[in-house]
């Protein structure tokens, strides 16, 4: 499961490493106050106090020197690190590492920042010295968080300041049960120091080009681990094979239209387990336990990383889980022009299913 997490940030900071631009940083620092959302009435009982916590980032800015810049109003990259103290014994503190990127509105003065990453959690389910906590099953947990604040860059000699709120959300996706999670809304407040300041070039406006594509056809293979809800029947793998359409509406946007076949074991697993555990559920154990699903969804591209949501529908669906409608979220990075790898969460609404990683070529 460690291999797997860690190839979220080496996807995402992919982009990073290909950047040749001028550089100029940035370093920030926020310290937040904040409160754990009730989203499920199961966690109740972690919600004890409110937790305290610092959000320190190291920020790369653009000026337009590569065109996808420009297109979205020079955007920072960078990465992150945050420590939570979640204010409780069962929950204990989170230590996060993330990719971001910032964006930014109202003459740049409001920016809008999303990171993914990973969080090493100090005290996560023990069915006999922690069984309390139902948030966190494993040590390792995906994270994102988003951030909007109001920001001053250089009030003086490079010293900025900046306040704003956040989300920060922990769960590992279903890869080892329990997995309740958590999401923390936060008051966050802090300052940020321009390394260079006297040194910022002139922003470089984008051009405006027509831009065609024709439809493309693409093919992704998804794998990964998983667990259901019961806690101990296992960690099982999971196999997904989707063929799908697109087209370019510009040069940001994309809409797919597609299929995805299931292979996911951890079902079979619990039809059988239910079957022998609970008769009155009247299941016989042998139902099918592979599902088709269509989809429709949208990508939007960043150089050459794209943010990717899809929202589909079961048309075979022998077995009833979590309902007909699932919905997919997450990162793609293009090598070159037709091959990509992927990094997605599978789920039912809110409900969390598998965290996908994929290989596949657009043609």
């Amino acid at each position: 499961m460690k291999q797997f997490f860690a190839c979220i940030l080496c996807l995402i900071s992919g982009l990073a490493l290909s950047q040749e631009d001028p550089d100029l940083f940035t370093l920030d620092a926020n310290y937040f106050y904040g409160t754990i959302l009730e989203h499920n009435p199961d966690i109740s009982h972690l919600i004890t106090d409110h937790p305290t916590g610092l959000i320190l980032s190291f920020n790369k800015k653009t000026f337009g020197f590569k065109e996808w810049e420009g297109l979205y109003n020079y955007p920072d990259w960078g990465f992150s690190y945050i420590y939570q103290n979640m204010k409780n014994e069962h929950l204990g503190e989170n230590h996060s590492l993330y990719a971001h990127y910032n964006f930014y509105f109202l003459k740049r003065n409001l920016m809008f920042r999303i990171g993914q990453g990973l969080a090493y959690t100090t005290n996560p389910y023990d069915k006999e010295n922690n069984y309390a906590n139902n948030a966190y099953g494993s040590d390792l947990l995906s994270t994102t968080y988003i951030m909007l604040n109001y920001k001053k860059e250089n009030v003086f000699k490079g010293i900025g300041l900046q306040a704003g709120v956040s989300i920060i959300h922990y769960s590992n996706a279903n890869v080892k049960a329990p997995n309740t999670s958590t999401n923390t809304f936060a008051f966050n407040i802090g300052a940020n120091y321009l390394l260079d300041y006297d040194k910022q070039p002139e922003y470089i406006p984008s051009e405006k080009k027509k831009f065609t594509e024709k439809i493309k056809y693409n093919f992704a293979f998804r794998s990964g681990i998983n667990e259901s809800d019961v806690i101990d029947t296992g960690q099982f793998p999971f196999y997904i094979v989707s063929a799908y359409a697109d087209k370019r509406l510009n040069r940001k946007s994309a809409i797919q239209v597609g299929t995805d076949v299931f292979f996911s074991e951890f079902l079979k697993e619990l039809i059988y387990f239910y079957s022998v555990a609970f008769p009155e559920f009247n299941i016989s154990g042998d139902e099918d336990w592979k599902r088709v699903g269509v989809f429709v969804g949208h990508e939007l591209f960043i150089n050459k990383m794209s943010f990717e949501t899809q929202l589909g529908y079961y048309v075979y669906y022998p077995y009833d889980f979590e309902g007909r409608v699932y919905n997919r979220i997450g990162l793609k990075r293009y090598f070159g022009d037709k091959f990509f790898g992927a990094i997605t969460l599978k789920s039912h609404g809110a409900k969390a299913e598998a965290v996908e990683f994929g290989i596949g070529v657009r043609l």
